[in-house]
């Protein structure tokens, strides 16, 4: 069953939002060569800890860090730890999340380590992350959640990849509700299966984690002997961007994004919903 909040649980939502968000300006600024992906966890940890809100991502299923570091070839469920040291030239998408009062927040990002990255890989992420908001956009009372699941698809396909080929929309993994808990009903792919349906109508209340993954190779994926790691099983590198994103009475609202995703979804003629706590 999908959870479906009143505007005083959105409100709560958007404070953990807020204290996620600012997990990743720290995040972003540490990322720098040299640094380890463990200094990343740290200064995840120490944010949250100064903004009173809890980590939904320490121990969760046994998870051992504040934040998912992946970096490269890693998808998503990276550990940080001590031994990875960031390099010039490095991908590293950043997943985080926080709880507020009882209350879910959860985005992550992809950051270019240092200087001189190929362009594909700079387009990889341009076009993960369009690709999300194309799914945000489509968070309109009426739709269905395949509709969110076929914007991010469509938007993808539609980009021409260098060098020719498909890039790989992640098979395994995608997006889902959030609220009391970091992972609720519904499952959100990132592409269009017959087998799933048209999935529930998008009512006022409804709260989604939209996370499109993408690599420039293979959809497919494999799990390391930690049994968290995400790989691609052709070693391409590969990109994660995501929000949590409310549907309002007034439209979508970002929940994860500084500005409740107003300007972006302005460019995309998407009106976005009035921060309850502005």
């Amino acid at each position: 069953m999908v959870q479906i909040k009143t505007p005083e649980q959105i409100a709560k939502m958007r404070a953990a939002g807020l204290v996620v968000a600012a997990v990743h300006a720290a995040a972003r600024e540490a990322a720098v060569p040299g640094a380890t992906t463990k200094d990343l966890d740290e200064v995840a940890r120490k944010v949250i800890a100064d903004h009173g809100a809890t980590s939904n991502f320490l121990g969760y299923g046994g998870f051992p860090a504040t934040i998912c570091t992946s970096v490269n070839e890693v998808v998503v469920h990276g550990i940080p730890d001590g031994k990875t040291v960031l390099r010039d030239g490095d991908i590293i998408s950043v997943d985080a999340g926080a709880i507020v009062d009882g209350w879910h927040g959860d985005a992550a990002f992809t950051a270019f380590v240092g200087d001189g990255h190929a362009p594909e890989l700079v387009e990889l992420s341009r076009v993960t992350e369009e690709s999300m908001w194309a799914g945000i956009a489509a968070m309109r009372s009426g739709n269905r959640l395949v509709d969110v699941s076929r914007a991010i698809e469509t938007y993808i396909r539609r980009q021409p990849k260098p060098g020719g080929g498909r890039y790989g929309i992640i098979e395994d993994y995608g997006g889902h509700g959030i609220g009391t808990e970091m992972h609720m009903d519904p499952h959100l792919l990132n592409y269009v299966s017959r087998k799933r349906g048209r999935g529930p109508k998008l009512v006022p209340g409804f709260c989604l984690a939209i996370e499109p993954m993408v690599s420039l190779g293979t959809p497919r994926t494999e799990v390391l002997a930690d049994d968290w790691t995400v790989i691609t099983t052709d070693g391409t590198w590969s990109s994660h961007w995501e929000h949590s994103v409310a549907l309002t009475e007034d439209g979508p609202l970002v929940l994860t994004a500084v500005d409740g995703g107003r300007a972006k979804l302005a460019e995309l003629g998407v009106t976005a919903a009035p921060d309850p706590l502005a």
